[in-house]
């Protein structure tokens, strides 16, 4: 089998490396080794911080784009995950950095380098969807409680940190199921979403808009098993990763371990890799070769 790189646009960090603390040095090695395992395209995501630090590290995420060589996966800009959420579905993120989701807040942090931005859309001024359109910037809905997702381009990390599927009412999953013209992030690790929820995604919601994506940890791909992230102590097992009191964080997978598992429960479809081109206006470049047990033989970029 063969695909094409790998879009990564929901992670947090690989290889020990944390995007919301890291230097330019560090990003630099992560996307040069990234791009060895099929990464070719990486949106760096911030989890929720101080406006200071968030602005700062957008800094230095577009500082070390700047400096990329063609052996390194592209920088493509930065994934905002962080600041304009629901405390009702914070997950592992710090609430006391919570601020409403308006214009005037958004401005406090706005720059250039920033392409996608998950949000709260049920407490959001609606003047504020507009103006990140307006920006070119994807809206995408996480961390949410809110059905009306009329102003979005995707959800965050579908069935985690949202409003669930009900048989009466309304709630974010149910739309976005429902809703053809919405975008899904997935985690498909078979950790964050079960087998059968994952069945009824892929059964339900057209091929063309299921966005593969790992949302992992500092942890993935590296030795450490005790780190500090989104201000809260985080422990990996082995298999997830968590808070002190339980609390599920991101994944510890890349995206190609990721296929490797959807591969062997038959559930790999390639048309899933090929959205996240077409979400982000991206031509597809580089090839990953594959065995029949879903490992990779060869990268090509």
């Amino acid at each position: 089998m063969k695909t094409p790189l790998f879009i990564e646009q929901h992670f947090h960090g690989c290889y020990g490396i944390d995007f919301n603390t890291a230097w330019v040095n560090d990003i630099l090695d992560l996307s040069h080794s990234i791009l060895k395992e099929g990464v070719g395209y990486i949106f760096p995501t911030l989890v929720t911080d101080s406006v200071e630090n968030i602005k700062r590290q957008i800094q230095v995420i577009k500082n070390a784009a700047g400096k990329q060589t063609p052996d390194m996966a592209k920088i493509c800009g930065v994934h905002l995950e962080g600041i304009f959420l629901n405390p009702a579905k914070k997950g592992i993120h710090d609430e006391k950095y919570f601020m409403p989701p308006t214009v005037e807040n958004y401005k406090l942090l706005e720059d250039d380098f920033i392409k996608i931005v998950t949000l709260a859309p049920e407490l959001a001024d609606k003047g504020l969807l507009s103006y990140l359109h307006s920006k070119g910037i994807k809206v995408q809905a996480g961390h949410c409680t809110g059905a009306d997702l009329s102003g979005c381009d995707a959800v965050t990390h579908m069935f985690n940190a949202m409003s669930g599927v009900t048989h009466r009412g309304e709630s974010t999953a149910l739309t976005a199921l429902i809703k053809d013209n919405l975008f899904t992030e997935v985690i498909a690790d078979g950790v964050h979403v079960s087998d059968d929820a994952l069945k009824l995604l892929f059964k339900i919601k057209q091929m063309t808009q299921i966005l593969l994506i790992s949302d992992c940890l500092p942890c993935t791909h590296s030795d450490v098993r005790e780190f500090d992230f989104a201000g809260s102590k985080i422990y990996f097992d082995g298999v997830k990763a968590t808070s002190a009191d339980g609390t599920l964080a991101g994944s510890t997978m890349l995206l190609p371990d990721i296929i490797k598992i959807l591969g062997k429960k038959d559930l790999l479809n390639r048309q899933y890799i090929s959205n996240s081109y077409t979400y982000h206006g991206l031509i597809p470049s580089g090839e990953i070769e594959w065995d029949d047990e879903y490992n990779i033989i060869k990268v090509k970029y």
